[in-house]
């Protein structure tokens, strides 16, 4: 199975590891889906980390160890699809990840963007909650 993860869905796992999106990260890193991801979205998750407002709750080492991992371990996609489904830019560059990489789930928070849309070019679009209840695989 392949999964997309919404940047803000990592940056929560980040932040409260007894989370259901830390629970998600635990199952990627238990080799139960195959992660997809970018250069564009490992960029955007360096420079959320470092806005101040996450610094205060993140330590920097955390952080930097979750982007190694990705660019270690999650399946890179070079040149990303370009959609304009959505109208918050990075959400497209999800999409595109997503259609480029035949994912068979995006996971993301962002209600009234990329939620709204519910399934695109394939990928079925759900909150982590929907995602872990899918697959039995809630806490």
């Amino acid at each position: 199975m392949r999964v997309v993860i919404d940047t803000n869905v990592l940056i929560s796992a980040l932040l409260s590891a007894t989370s259901l999106p830390a629970h998600l990260i635990l199952l990627w890193r238990e080799g139960r889906f195959d992660l997809l991801t970018s250069t564009a979205q490992l960029d955007e998750l360096i420079r959320v980390t470092r806005y101040p407002k996450i610094r205060e709750r993140l330590a920097p080492a955390l952080a930097g160890r979750m982007i190694n991992e990705l660019r270690d371990v999650a399946i890179l996609i070079q040149n990303p699809a370009h959609t304009t489904r959505s109208p918050d830019p990075d959400d497209n560059s999800l999409l595109g990840i997503a259609c480029t990489g035949s994912a068979d789930f995006l996971i993301s928070g962002d209600k009234r963007d990329l939620l709204a849309l519910k399934l695109f070019q394939g990928t079925k679009i759900v909150t982590v909650r929907d995602f872990l209840i899918l697959h039995r695989r809630l806490p």
